[in-house]
């Protein structure tokens, strides 16, 4: 069973906390954590971009010379996608890029990335995560006495605006609440900052 250090917003040690074995301890699928972050990245795509085929756009109603006899290529409007100002052909159309994943394979693409952070020791857990007001400075303080990182994923157990608003202008840092958390999110960053409540979240969640 994986056992961490339980720090406060100083980075001074106050406890230690056991992490379940199946949620925090096994052994990371890369696999299944690829096949969900390749999920989330296309379910985001909006799949919008769209081209004119040749019967959209508009003129060429009238075939531009006759059919035989000119010794030019025959030719039935000047809106084929030959011709400068033609329609597309084979052109992308708004469609959806999402698709659907086995709800086993998203719990163990998870499973995998929480346990991949805790034995890299990118997993940081902190007794109480708030603030009393909006300001960047605090939230500046508290991450470097928790060890600072290129990418910061800060979990706590439901929103909060101080904490938002205070680490949104912070480059490098997102906030999530732990309902909200994702495989993508925590792939992306370099360290987990997550409130003990917010670990006990988890385990309740995917008991």
């Amino acid at each position: 069973m994986p056992q961490v250090s339980v720090l406060n917003t100083t980075g001074k040690k106050v406890g230690t906390m056991d992490l379940k074995d199946d949620i925090f301890g096994i052994v990371p699928n890369m696999s299944a954590v690829h096949l969900v972050v390749v999920n989330y990245l296309a379910n985001q795509r909006q799949g919008t971009q769209s081209t004119k085929t040749r019967s959209e756009v508009s003129g060429g109603g009238k075939k531009p010379w006759r059919q035989k006899g000119t010794g030019r290529a025959r030719q039935g409007s000047t809106r084929a996608p030959q011709w400068t100002h033609g329609g597309v052909a084979l052109g992308p159309k708004p469609r959806s890029y999402g698709f659907s994943i086995n709800k086993k394979v998203r719990k163990l693409a998870m499973f995998s990335a929480l346990s991949d952070k805790v034995a890299n020791d990118e997993f940081t857990v902190v007794d109480k995560i708030e603030l009393k007001e909006i300001k960047t400075a605090e939230m500046v303080k508290v991450l470097k006495a928790l060890g600072e990182a290129k990418k910061t994923l800060i979990v706590v157990p439901e929103s909060d605006e101080n904490i938002y608003k205070s680490a949104r202008n912070i480059k490098g840092v997102k906030v999530s609440p732990v309902n909200a958390l994702n495989v993508y999110d925590l792939v992306n960053c370099n360290k987990v900052v997550i409130a003990k409540a917010a670990v006990e979240k988890l385990e309740e969640v995917y008991a």
